[in-house]
């Protein structure tokens, strides 16, 4: 009997890229404002450029933020601590354009005595889970993430000194009969000190970045590319423009599964672009992990205004142990689904965001992270008889 193969393929960025600055520093502020006020309406973007930050957006609040200091602390705990990477947390400029968010927008979303709390914004999210690893993520986009976290992990620990904040990566599955069996490819771009040689730069990323996190999937037909340009000492916002929400590919399932299209960092969870595909991520992995389908995606609509979701989706992709729309019909009784009811049950109103802004929302095994709790395994198991 034929088996099916196929390849998948997703990448990752470490937290010095251009865009992922922005991410988190948008989050930064989020944080900053939620921890003064956890009811801040905040929605503020980054942009950043060669010795340049601009932070702008709408906000409203009962806190004060330095948001120029805030800007220079999350660039130097990123590791732009030197004119020569293109961007200094010391001299670099930072410019700030912050006003109050719409008044015709806050008339829907605030809470009355006859309005409940309605959503940010009109929008579809997605959520999704698989069985592949024991995060219930998908295997391409985990093994990206882990390149990307170990490049920033030998950089601060002084494991290898010559390796500069930037940096991506990318892997690719091979999967036979919808399981993945090998990796078929990495890419490794690392930014670097201009003294290192190709050569060493090559053999350290080997054994220091690349064994540890893919080692037991790769065989001797693995396929490794290095810095396939030969040099990669320019880099940073020198090198790249950088800005908010630049990587939601990224930051969710690597293009395994699909994305409604908002970005999620420098949000406050009253935007439903950021709680529901949290919501819709927490539905999926607890479908998953109890069993009643090995992949299970979860799609949300909101009505700008309004407090219930327009539709709530469910597929499993045919690995559903219940129809499809018998487990949409449990998703509806036993999860919230308001804005009010996502906050309250995930506790979004804390300053958790901007360990969020790198390395992906999902799939991270952080307490903080509410969203990946499978706490209500045992009602969903209740459902399989």
């Amino acid at each position: 009997m034929a088996h099916a193969s196929s390849i998948f393929t997703s990448e990752s960025v470490t937290e010095g890229h251009p865009d992922k600055i922005c991410d988190q520093i948008s989050d930064a502020v989020l944080d900053a404002l939620l921890e003064k006020d956890p009811n801040s309406r905040v929605a503020v973007e980054c942009f950043t450029t060669t010795g340049l930050v601009v932070v702008g957006g709408e906000v409203t609040t009962n806190a004060y933020v330095d948001i120029q200091g805030l800007v220079r602390r999350t660039l130097k705990d990123i590791g732009y601590t030197n004119p020569e990477f293109g961007l200094d947390c010391y001299d670099c400029g930072v410019l700030t354009s912050i006003h109050e968010q719409s008044q015709n927008i806050a008339v829907g979303v605030n809470e009355s005595s006859d309005h409940e709390q309605g959503a940010g914004d009109q929008g579809l999210m997605f959520g999704f889970a698989c069985n592949e690893t024991p995060e219930l993520m998908p295997l391409p986009i985990s093994l990206a993430h882990g390149l990307t976290m170990r490049l920033s992990e030998v950089r601060k620990k002084g494991i290898l000194p010559w390796v500069r904040p930037d940096g991506k990566s990318q892997v690719t599955v091979e999967y036979v009969d919808g399981k993945p069996t090998r990796v078929r490819a990495v890419v490794i771009a690392v930014h670097h000190n201009p003294e290192v040689s190709r050569e060493q730069i090559i053999s350290d990323i080997k054994k220091e970045v690349i064994q540890p996190v893919c080692g037991k999937w790769m065989d001797d037909e693995t396929k490794v590319f290095i810095n396939e340009t030969g040099v990669f000492i320019v880099g940073g916002p020198e090198a790249d423009t950088g800005l908010t929400g630049r990587k939601i590919i990224v930051d969710t399932y690597g293009g395994y599964a699909r994305h409604g299209g908002g970005c999620f960092s420098g949000k406050d969870p009253s935007k439903v672009d950021r709680s529901a595909a949290y919501m819709a991520r927490y539905i999926a992995k607890n479908v998953v992990a109890a069993g009643l389908a090995e992949k299970c995606e979860i799609q949300l609509s909101y009505s700008i205004g309004v407090a219930k979701p327009v539709s709530v989706f469910v597929t499993t992709f045919g690995t559903g142990k219940l129809p499809e729309e018998n487990i949409a019909e449990i998703v509806e009784k036993h999860f919230p689904l308001t804005p009010r009811g996502i906050i309250k049950h995930l506790k979004l109103k804390r300053p958790i965001y901007q360990k969020t802004a790198a390395y992906g929302h999902f799939g991270r095994n952080d307490a903080d992270f509410t969203w990946e709790k499978t706490d209500q395994v045992d009602v969903l198991k209740a459902y399989l008889g």
